[in-house]
């Protein structure tokens, strides 16, 4: 099957020219002019064709102690392809004790055979130890190419800095690249503490228990093992302008970091923890002032951040409600697959960043990060067929009502957008469009990442 894409503005992270873009099969074959015959065509006139999204931080069916993540890999999935991304990589898990392809076979039985679009792994790590650092090799072996560690949650996830350390080095050395929850745990857990004993239990406690001085200096001490370690390193959701200032001036040194936002910390601020449905908005790192807001804005101006992905950790709002009075019972998580690349796009139109980098920040430069590119990320020859037709004039408003999560309230609930993704394609089949959804759950594939060459 041919299928010709016609009269749209083809977007990369280079830019912007008008072209045609012809798919045979799974891939795209060529983008230009004058293409030659189709067996089906888009009309494009008008709108952008973009790489398919790359969400690279999703937690679907994620166990919290607080309760169970509502989006599985069949809801999480079509919300995303309705959102215009195609590839997600979620976080796979291990028990303590469990060997990591232990933990990687259970998360592989919950994606294969219900995924709507394709999948990789990275391996959150519980624990530190001969044992688990041994089998690091065996991992990447399995094409999982990317780990993440925790400086917070004692007891549950939290290594020590000399554990940090030991699995930088290794990983480095292996060229696994280690994910970061930076924030300082051991000082929450104390704050935690406080607020309680003295009766400070709303939802705005969270925050108040996890200040963004807390985020800043967790990734500075990070950021000095990594380059103890000799060790690239990867800060997951930075909401914080003190750990911003931190990566800006390790990258200023040449130093392997690279960091990713959400679109919670650009939109949403932490007034909102204080209102009627507060515990709604609890995730961790938590919402922070509009003026961090500026400062990340313009740490993706600037290049300091390198993705913008979402934590996708969606709870109904029944879940979210047993902790309103208790924050320490509140899930942490919210959902953001569905309006992550749309919501980007608002900073297009109000000029913080350019049409290039939108598409570098929600696809490219992901799918360069975690081995991806340029099979994704790419609207190039060769490249899966992974398209988005997208208006950019298109406007609508954002509501539970409207998306395709399993949460049942929208945390950017009467939220006004401009844009739209019209047609989604996943490897030359058509997802979403103008009918609706086409996709077929299980359809998705294990992306096998393999190590970057020495």
């Amino acid at each position: 099957m041919r299928t010709l894409i016609s009269g749209g503005i083809v977007l990369s992270a280079a830019g912007a020219v008008p072209a045609d873009v012809l798919i045979d099969g799974e891939q795209i074959a060529a983008v230009g002019t004058a293409l030659g015959p189709a067996d089906q065509r888009i009309d494009a006139v008008g709108r952008y064709v973009l790489p398919g999204g790359v969400d690279v931080h999703t937690h679907l069916e994620l166990a919290t102690p607080n309760g169970v993540a509502c989006d599985d890999f069949v809801t999480g999935t079509r919300a995303a392809a309705y959102g215009g991304t195609t590839t997600i990589v979620d976080y796979a898990g291990h028990e303590r004790g469990e060997p990591l392809l232990a933990g990687l076979a259970r998360w592989q039985a919950r994606a294969a055979g219900h995924a709507h679009i394709d999948y990789a792994f990275h391996m959150m790590i519980s624990e530190v130890n001969d044992q688990v650092l041994a089998e690091l090799a065996s991992l990447a072996g399995a094409g999982v190419t990317s780990i993440k560690i925790f400086m917070a949650y004692p007891g549950v996830y939290m290594i020590d800095d000399a554990q940090i350390y030991r699995i930088l080095r290794e990983a480095g050395r292996l060229g696994i690249l280690t994910a970061v929850h930076a924030e300082n745990g051991a000082v929450i857990e104390e704050l935690r503490r406080e607020y309680v004993t003295a009766g400070q239990t709303g939802p705005r406690y969270h925050a108040a228990s996890r200040p963004a001085l807390l985020e800043g200096e967790a990734t500075g001490r990070l950021i000095a093992l990594a380059e103890l370690a000799g060790a690239p390193v990867y800060i997951a959701h930075l909401s914080a302008a003190q750990a911003l200032a931190a990566v800006h001036a390790a990258r200023d040194r040449g130093q392997r970091v690279y960091a990713e936002t959400c679109p919670q910390y650009l939109f949403l601020d932490e007034g909102l923890l204080s209102g009627p449905d507060g515990a709604r908005y609890v995730c961790s790192p938590p919402l922070r002032t509009v003026t961090a807001q500026q400062a990340l804005w313009q740490g993706l101006q600037r290049g300091d951040l390198d993705v913008v992905a979402t934590d996708h950790c969606p709870f109904t709002a029944a879940q979210k409600a047993r902790g309103e009075r208790d924050f320490t019972l509140i899930p942490n998580g919210l959902h953001g697959v569905e309006e992550r690349l749309v919501l980007l796009y608002q900073g297009v139109g109000a000029g913080h960043i350019s049409l290039a980098r939108w598409v570098e920040l929600s696809a490219t430069g992901p799918a360069r990060l975690f081995g991806l590119y340029p099979r994704k990320g790419a609207v190039v020859p060769g490249a899966d067929a992974d398209l988005v037709v997208f208006d950019p004039a298109a406007e609508h408003t954002l509501s539970a009502a409207a998306h395709h999560s399993a949460a049942d309230y929208s945390v950017y609930e009467g939220m006004t957008v401009r844009g739209r993704a019209d047609v989604v394609m996943q490897r030359g089949e058509v997802l979403v469009d103008a009918d609706g959804f086409h996709g077929r759950q299980g359809a998705g594939q294990f992306l096998r990442r393999d190590l970057p060459q020495a």
